[in-house]
């Protein structure tokens, strides 16, 4: 794994709506953005969890589903180029002159005047499996996540779960993998309708294989995976294969953000209501991570927070600049940005 040292003016530690909206702000005062996120693709809880959710409290917009309000809020900042470093945990925080340094378990270094960090109740860590030994196959067999695809060509390939991300990936590897075994514990699956039907369609065509149980052993030599056993009610059934995939879902912890010398309130960061801003200069906490007096964990209260945060942002990044405040509507500078006018 090659290590990139990257500068930015601001890292946003986490990719849901209010971490995509801090783009937004930011963007509006000439501030570049680099965002950091856990999971595979932009949205946070919106889009891993409740996708097709309806949300009914987003002014002027009476109902809309967690994955449309993503869709739509990268569309506003798409004039604002921001780059997004995604799969990634940081690992490590720490202040050189005037900038903070921040690495990732990617092999990245960011070196950043601003750190926002929009991570909700914390970044999401995946639910593994209670099986004996699984340690010992992480990173070489067992993945909970999928980086490279094309390590999985031509393997024969067991995914465990029953939920959108299991069945989503038994969509994309099945045409590449040697074989496929999904495994679920019931016969019922709580992903989206369309693609449920698309799965049932490739078990009852034989093009895949489903197993009903769970898995309570694996064997292998080396940190190299060479099968499973599944267990269902008294029967125990080995299949032979050379990676597992458990989609279990995620769990929600603080992580490495505990350790960074923050003023915490049981797992929450204490910011105040000015400007945002942690015990730490230049780290600002926004959305559900944070805490202080009347708080609200809604998305629109995310939305002022990162509007606030920005404006004391700008004083880090442009010390010697001083912000005028302009609408929207009638600045053309602005509008410009947004490519409204040209």
């Amino acid at each position: 794994m090659q290590a990139n040292r990257i500068e930015t003016d601001c890292l946003i530690i986490g990719a849901g709506p209010v971490g995509l909206f801090s783009v937004f702000e930011l963007g509006l005062l000439d501030i570049k953005c680099d965002i950091i996120d856990i999971l595979d693709k932009p949205g946070g809880q919106c889009a891993e969890l409740y996708p097709d959710k309806p949300i009914y409290d987003i002014p002027g917009i009476p109902e809309i589903t967690g994955e449309g309000l993503v869709s739509s809020l990268i569309k506003q900042i798409e004039p604002f180029n921001p780059v997004f470093h995604l799969s990634r945990i940081v690992t490590e925080l720490k202040k050189v002159d005037d900038r903070w340094e921040v690495k990732t378990d990617f092999g990245d270094t960011f070196s950043t005047k601003v750190i926002v960090i929009a991570a909700g109740g914390g970044s999401f860590q995946p639910k593994k499996p209670p099986i004996k030994d699984i340690e010992d196959y992480e990173d070489s067999s067992v993945f909970y996540s999928i980086r490279d695809k094309d390590k999985f060509k031509d393997k024969d390939i067991v995914i465990a779960g029953g939920g959108d991300s299991a069945l989503d990936w038994v969509l994309d590897l099945h045409t590449s993998a040697k074989s496929l075994t999904l495994v679920h514990r019931r016969k019922e699956f709580r992903a989206v309708p369309d693609t449920v039907n698309k799965v049932q369609e490739l078990i009852e065509a034989g093009t895949i294989n489903f197993e009903l149980g769970q898995i309570n052993q694996l064997s292998g030599e080396n940190n190299k995976l060479e099968g499973i056993s599944i267990k269902n009610g008294d029967q125990i059934k080995d299949i032979n294969c050379q990676i597992l995939l458990p989609f279990f879902g995620l769990t929600m912890k603080l992580g490495p953000v505990a350790d960074w010398g923050l003023n915490l309130n049981e797992n929450l960061i204490e910011v105040d209501t000015e400007k945002f801003e942690t015990n730490q200069d230049a780290i600002f906490a926004i959305g559900d991570i944070n805490t202080y007096p009347g708080k609200l964990k809604l998305i629109l209260c995310g939305f002022h927070e990162a509007a606030l945060m920005a404006q004391e942002a700008h004083s880090y990044i442009y010390p010697d600049k001083k912000i005028t405040f302009q609408y929207t509507t009638s600045s053309s500078s602005l509008k410009k940005k947004l490519g409204v006018i040209s």
